[in-house]
């Protein structure tokens, strides 16, 4: 395959990056753009789809890997706003980079896990794009809040210690910034007239699977195009692995949407 040698920089902030993936031949090559998780907040970054980036491309898609600000680095609290902004830059600036680089940016596919899910979710909002993947993705901000998903831990070092990482991503809880939540909240912005795939384990113990599965039959009631992909017994980290068999549901999810492709 061939990888890009730096970063491409769509603003200033060292978190305002992406790593652009391409096979190798003519081309045009249809795009997954790859949003990593880690509930909004620093350190987690890109690095975390890097396996999934690689598999991709050897399979002879191209892929946008997206960092973005997050809570601790800019973005969270008052400045909540900044994060949803660097992730729609980020598809602005691949559209730039589309003219350098043969992509068919006319079908591009968005991937995310976790808090990435729903940036990606929250994307299909504001772009049309051919697809969605959601892979144990935060879809309900409001439940993610009232549920108190992703409270801050000392052991791993990160988080304000117990507060759920919607209301620390946000600045509030529901009750609190309410117009927040509806600017972006998948949830709130329905139906995103995109097809959608959400793959989600039952025994994931940090985004429960009810994320999915209420989303996916608010989504279906709006009037959606939405499959659920539940595997028994996987955590929350599984779908990061080429190996496991929620990829392999990933990928043929893919070769059925996009042009081009077929795994």
């Amino acid at each position: 395959m061939t990888i890009t040698p730096a970063p491409f920089a769509y603003g200033p902030h060292p978190s305002q990056v992406a790593d652009l993936y391409v096979p190798e031949g003519p081309g045009p090559f249809p795009v997954a753009v790859l949003i990593h998780g880690g509930f909004w907040r620093t350190p987690f970054d890109r690095e975390l789809m890097e396996p999934l980036a690689e598999d991709l491309t050897g399979r002879g898609l191209a892929a946008w890997n997206v960092d973005y600000r997050r809570v601790g680095d800019g973005g969270g609290g008052t400045d909540w706003r900044v994060t949803l902004d660097d992730v729609s830059a980020s598809l602005d600036q691949l559209g730039s980079v589309s003219a350098e680089y043969p992509l068919d940016t006319d079908h591009t596919a968005l991937i995310g896990h976790s808090a990435g899910g729903h940036l990606a979710l929250w994307l299909a909002s504001e772009f049309q794009v051919a697809a969605v993947v959601s892979q144990a993705g935060v879809a309900n901000l409001y439940d993610a809040a009232h549920e108190r998903i992703g409270l801050g831990s000392a052991r791993e070092g990160l988080g304000v210690l117990d507060v759920p990482a919607a209301v620390e991503f946000l600045g509030g809880t529901p009750e609190d910034v309410p117009e927040r939540y509806a600017a972006a909240s998948p949830s709130a912005l329905l139906p995103l007239e995109t097809p959608l795939l959400l793959v989600h384990g039952d025994a994931d113990d940090r985004v429960p699977i009810s994320q999915s599965r209420n989303f996916a039959d608010a989504a279906r009631e709006a009037g959606d195009e939405v499959e659920v992909a539940e595997f028994a017994g996987m955590g929350h980290f599984e779908v990061l692995d080429p190996e496991h068999e929620s990829w392999t549901r990933t990928v043929d999810y893919l070769a059925r949407v996009l042009k081009g492709f077929t795994g």
